[in-house]
């Protein structure tokens, strides 16, 4: 059995996302959530990302966005490689990949000083 991973709760305010292993940890408004960290558009790693007013994990590079229970894309990206514009017909298709290459997700938990990745 894996062993959990772990990242100090203190480094876990509202909106943040932190790395745990092979995780992307975020805490939107209290809700502990893990998902995979490389992003399904150019594996972008996710625990550099935030959470916006919906709750949902935005990619750092292209703000792809993802639905933290689920791990599906819900936004394609804004862009490719260097290029951060619009891109509705590559948007479009990426998001359908992302929809069903879905992140990995993992429930997270607060223990004492830290939150834990089962």
């Amino acid at each position: 059995m894996p062993k959990p991973q772990r990242v100090p709760a203190a480094e876990l305010p509202p909106g943040a996302v932190r790395p745990a292993g092979p995780w992307a940890v975020a805490n939107a408004d209290g809700r502990l959530t893990a998902v995979s960290r490389r992003c399904r558009h150019q594996l972008a790693d996710l625990s550099q990302g935030s959470v916006d007013a919906d709750g949902c994990l935005v990619c750092p590079w292209h703000q792809a966005r993802y639905d933290l229970h689920t791990g599906e894309m819900v936004s394609g990206p804004r862009g490719f490689l260097g290029y951060h514009g619009p891109t509705p017909g590559y948007s479009g298709l990426v998001k359908l990949l992302g929809q069903v290459a879905r992140l990995r997700v993992r429930r997270a938990h607060r223990e004492g000083p830290d939150v834990v990745v089962e």
